[in-house]
């Protein structure tokens, strides 16, 4: 079975750190988003991936290159942004004629796709689209469905806090549904593919599944898919907490909260608190320094007795010895390179 990952978006809510590293190459927890995403794919039987992105497309030459074995992955030049529907229609013909996942790469989620699938195809859909039912609806497009989860309508994001059903950005499509659109736009999967594939009379449903489920899209919520993959709230992700490369150093005169990453090559010093962080590779945190709800980008250095609290570090940032950051965003040092 085939399925196009979507990796086109721009990341902009994660800045600093996507000005020089592709949202979804970003680190979870022991490898990037993505091997996630492709490794939770393989688990459900998808064996061929077809990926596109006309933002820092060259970053990801490296990522498929280290892959090995299952699933292959096809590369769609994307010359501009074309939208989760573009994107889409652009890769048909990589694609082929059967049904084919498509879904966002920037999702945090341990849904069974197995079980999407044996739906899709109990119900005789067209399309079939994961839904995540949430409490506050409010930063997301509701989709409502009949009792017997035929999808009805799209709605845009409410105004108050509201209970309901959220597009969980993971879909099956039978690709002969897309016939009449033509990647030469920006096209909105939501707003007018399903839409037109409702209104000329292709059964499109809704399937609401008890999973593990977060938009990656903030720092709050990137640290907050790390903890709970810490804690075991992911399906098929077991960690020790804090988690700690294995070629980090780590001062035993430091001290790491549980709730804790500490990546590859990265250097906590003597004295140092770090709690409910991230510290990704190569990253430094001096001597008596304190990081507490924060991200510290690759590279970066926060010197001795410094304190970031609530804050994004970007790839080779610095916070000088001694000095206070609080919710701030500290530009990479490689910014433009």
């Amino acid at each position: 079975m085939k399925a196009v990952v979507l990796v086109g978006g721009f990341g902009t809510r994660l800045r600093p750190l996507t000005e020089t590293i592709k949202k979804e190459l970003l680190p979870l927890v022991d490898r990037p988003i993505l091997d996630h995403t492709l490794d939770r794919l393989v688990r459900h039987g998808v064996d061929e991936v077809v990926m596109s992105s006309p933002y820092l497309e060259e970053a990801f030459h490296p990522f498929i290159e280290a892959r090995h074995g299952s699933p292959s992955v096809t590369w769609v030049t994307e010359t501009t942004p074309l939208g989760t529907g573009g994107a889409i229609v652009h890769t048909l013909d990589a694609v082929g004629d059967d049904p084919f996942f498509a879904l966002n790469g920037d999702i945090c989620t341990d849904l069974d796709l197995t079980a999407m699938r044996a739906f899709h195809d109990d119900r005789a859909a067209s399309v079939t689209i994961a839904l995540h039912h949430v409490d506050d609806a409010r930063a997301f497009g509701l989709v409502d469905t009949d009792p017997l989860g035929v999808v009805r309508a799209f709605r845009e994001k409410p105004a108050d806090t509201v209970a309901g059903d959220v597009n969980a950005g993971t879909y099956l499509i039978d690709p002969s549904v897309l016939g009449e659109w033509t990647p030469d736009r920006e096209i909105s999967i939501e707003r007018e593919i399903f839409p037109s594939v409702i209104e000329t009379g292709h059964l499109v449903v809704g399937f609401v599944a008890d999973a593990y489920w977060m938009d990656l899209g903030t720092p709050e919520k990137y640290l907050q898919a790390t903890f709970d993959m810490l804690d075991g709230k992911v399906a098929g992700a077991s960690y020790a907490a804090p988690w700690v490369a294995a070629d980090a150093t780590v001062d035993l005169r430091s001290h790491l909260g549980r709730w804790v990453t500490v990546g590859p090559g990265a250097r906590i010093d003597a004295g140092a608190e770090v709690d409910e962080a991230v510290v990704l590779g190569g990253a430094h945190v001096g001597a008596g320094a304190r990081v507490r709800g924060s991200i510290v980008g690759p590279g970066a250095d926060v010197g001795a007795g410094a304190t970031v609290s609530g804050s994004v570090i970007g790839e080779g940032g610095v916070v000088a010895a001694g000095d206070s950051v609080t919710d701030e965003k500290v530009p990479p040092s490689t910014a433009g390179r």
